[in-house]
C-alpha cells in the first residue's frame, strides 16, 4: 500500500516537510559513501531553513500542551490502556522540555558555524562545490566515514527535541482518523466536507496501481483526480473504477 497525504494547513505542511527531511537525512547519513554524506549535509541545511520558521517552536509547544491535557483526562478510562497512555504522556513531556530549553531559533548552531555557512553559500551555486571551490570541504569528504558520521550526528543533535515533537504530533494526527473504503468512477472523486474540517487527508492505494491521486481541497469540498503515474501527459485514469481508502485526520 502507498499512502498519499494532503495537508490543509501551513502548519501541518511544515511538519510533513520536516518529517521527510529527517528521514532523508537518516538514509544518507547511514551510508559510508562520501556522496551520500554530501547529500546528508545539504539535507541538514534544508532542515534548518524549514525549522527556522518563526512560529514553529511556539506552535509545537502549544500543541503538545493541548494534547497533554486531552490525554491526561483519559486516565482511568476503561477503554484506554494506562501503560500506553503513560508512555505517550512521558514522550510529550520530554519533547516539550527539550524544546523549551532550546535557545533562539531552531538550527542556530549551524548558522554560527562559519565553515558550514561557507558550504551552504556555495551549495546555492550550480556546480559550486568542487574541490577547487571548497578545498577544506574536499578534505572533510576524504576523512574516515566514521568521523564524518560523528560530525553529522553532532550537527543533528540539537534538532532532536523538534523531531520528537513532530513525530508525536503527526502520529496523533494520523491515528485520529479511520479509513473509509471509497471508489472513484472514471478516475474522479468528489465529496462535500460539511463539518469535518480535517487538517490532513490520507489516500491509500495498492502499490501496483498505475495511478496517483491529485488532491485539492478546502474547508467545503474535496476533489481527487487519479492520473497515470508513468505518462508524460497528466491523463486521468478513466478505464477502471479505482478503490481506495480515504482518511480524514484532525487533532
Amino acid at each position: 500500500m502507498i499512502h498519499y497525504e494532503y495537508p490543509l494547513s501551513e502548519r501541518i505542511r511544515t511538519l510533513l516537510r520536516l518529517e521527510d527531511l529527517f528521514e532523508r537525512f537518516d538514509a544518507y547519513a547511514a551510508s559510508t559513501d562520501p556522496h551520500a554524506h554530501h547529500a546528508a549535509l545539504l539535507t541538514l541545511f534544508e532542515m534548518a531553513e524549514v525549522a527556522a520558521r518563526a512560529d514553529l517552536k511556539s506552535d509545537l509547544l502549544q500543541e503538545l500542551d493541548r494534547q497533554k491535557a486531552v490525554l491526561a483526562a483519559l486516565r482511568g478510562n476503561p477503554h484506554v490502556q494506562d501503560s500506553t497512555l503513560s508512555q505517550v504522556l512521558t514522550a510529550i513531556e520530554s519533547a516539550h522540555q527539550g524544546m523549551y530549553r532550546l535557545p533562539g531559533k531552531v538550527g542556530q548552531h549551524l548558522r554560527e558555524d562559519d565553515w558550514l555557512m561557507t558550504i551552504k553559500q556555495r551549495a546555492a551555486i550550480p556546480g559550486g562545490m568542487c574541490e577547487f571551490d571548497l578545498p577544506t570541504y574536499h578534505h572533510w569528504l576524504h576523512r574516515p566515514a566514521a568521523q564524518r558520521m560523528q560530525h553529522m550526528q553532532r550537527w543533528l543533535a540539537p534538532f532532536s527535541s523538534i523531531r520528537a515533537a513532530v513525530n508525536i504530533v503527526l502520529g496523533l494526527l494520523r491515528d485520529s482518523g479511520q479509513p473509509e473504503l471509497q471508489q472513484a468512477a472514471n478516475g474522479c472523486y468528489q465529496r462535500m466536507l460539511e463539518s469535518r474540517n480535517p487538517q490532513l487527508i490520507r489516500v491509500t492505494l495498492v502499490d501496483n496501481l498505475p495511478c496517483v491521486p491529485e488532491i485539492s481541497a478546502n474547508k467545503y469540498m474535496l476533489n481527487i483526480r487519479f492520473v497515470q503515474a508513468d505518462s508524460g501527459q497528466m491523463r486521468v485514469c478513466t478505464d477502471q473504477a479505482i478503490d481506495f481508502d480515504l482518511t480524514f485526520c484532525t487533532l
